[in-house]
């Protein structure tokens, strides 16, 4: 049975499918190349749009929550119009690969990425990384302060000092990461343990950087990149980044893609892979998203400490999947 949650992303994904369906013409005589996304389009729209040219490809771009999409890929099943979906995370990729909606990637895009950071069945990829960190505000938290693992955000010091956003698919592949490694129910006592020390819900990564900035929290809870676009604007902006180290707090998830089975183009498909693994649009990802190039040899985002310099887990991406049972545990937890 589907948890609460979950039976409300399926209603949602399923009128999505039908408004988009009306709202896009997809012509298949013209060999239209259709992404489903997760990401966002002020992400990577500007690097699709330059693929176009590039590749001399028609692509259309149907953009979402990468929950909701890998929803409505499963109840299209044969009729999906996708070519290629594009995921904020592993999880959803790993759950379309054991649904057997996804056909396997030639090996020369495969062996450019590490196999830390693809599928083993050779399913999906990661385009870039993104790393878990807790952002912190300098001016009211020393570094020596700072926990060395999210355990210890449970302590009376950090009550009512920490923020997290619970309906977040970031947050929830972390949680699902901890239910890897550290079992249902020790996950389910530190959730539990961090709502009776007052732990603040945001809706939104950037809300809890924001908020860490203005010191109405001392630590967040977010992925890497969030802090940069702060800075940007604000170079004093007074928030850093704090790593923990082979626990949960210290992963590093993935944006990657998956070629779905509908499609009938797959060397149209993979010439789009191809490009997106290229130096320059793993600069791309570095330079505008501030996120981590996964192709070997390509320089870390600017100020960020480079990829193989992190603690993560060993966390085998795939095992990610199991998003229900997060959103039921999350649940029972009475922090969703």
């Amino acid at each position: 049975m589907k948890s609460l949650p979950l039976l409300k992303v399926s209603a949602l994904a399923l009128a999505v499918t039908l408004g988009w369906g009306i709202g896009v013409a997809v012509n298949a005589q013209t060999k239209t190349l259709v992404i489903y996304s997760g990401r966002e389009e002020k992400l990577i729209g500007p690097l699709i749009e330059k693929a176009k040219k590039d590749l001399n490809q028609d692509i259309q771009v149907r953009y979402g929550d990468t929950a909701e999409l890998a929803i409505a890929l499963l109840e299209e099943g044969k009729n999906s119009r996708a070519d290629l979906f594009f995921a904020q995370d592993a999880g959803a990729l790993g759950t379309l690969e054991k649904k057997q909606v996804t056909l396997p990637i030639a090996s020369k895009l495969l062996n450019k990425v590490d196999s830390r950071f693809r599928s083993a069945k050779g399913h999906w990829l990661g385009i870039s990384g993104r790393a878990r960190v807790i952002d912190y505000n300098t001016k009211l938290v020393k570094s020596g302060e700072l926990p060395t693992s999210i355990s210890q955000l449970t302590e009376p010091k950090w009550r009512g000092k920490v923020g997290w956003a619970p309906a977040n698919g970031s947050f929830q592949s972390f949680v699902t990461a901890m239910r890897v490694l550290n079992g249902d129910e020790k996950t389910l006592q530190w959730l539990k343990a961090m709502k009776a020390n007052g732990v603040k819900d945001y809706g939104k990564n950037a809300a809890i950087v924001e908020a860490v900035g203005r010191g109405e929290v001392h630590l967040g809870l977010v992925n890497n990149y969030y802090l940069y676009r702060f800075k940007k604007d604000n170079p004093n902006f007074p928030v850093a980044h704090h790593y923990t180290s082979k626990d949960a707090g210290s992963m590093i998830n993935v944006a990657g893609v998956a070629i779905t089975k509908t499609t009938d183009q797959k060397a149209d498909v993979e010439a789009l892979i191809d490009y997106l693994l290229k130096q320059s649009s793993q600069n791309y990802f570095a330079q505008e998203t501030n996120e981590y190039p996964l192709v070997k040899g390509i320089p870390a985002p600017s100020k960020q400490i480079p990829i193989s310099k992190l603690n993560p887990p060993n966390v085998n991406l795939t095992d990610l999947d199991d998003l229900p049972a997060t959103l039921n545990l999350l649940q029972k937890a009475g922090v969703l």
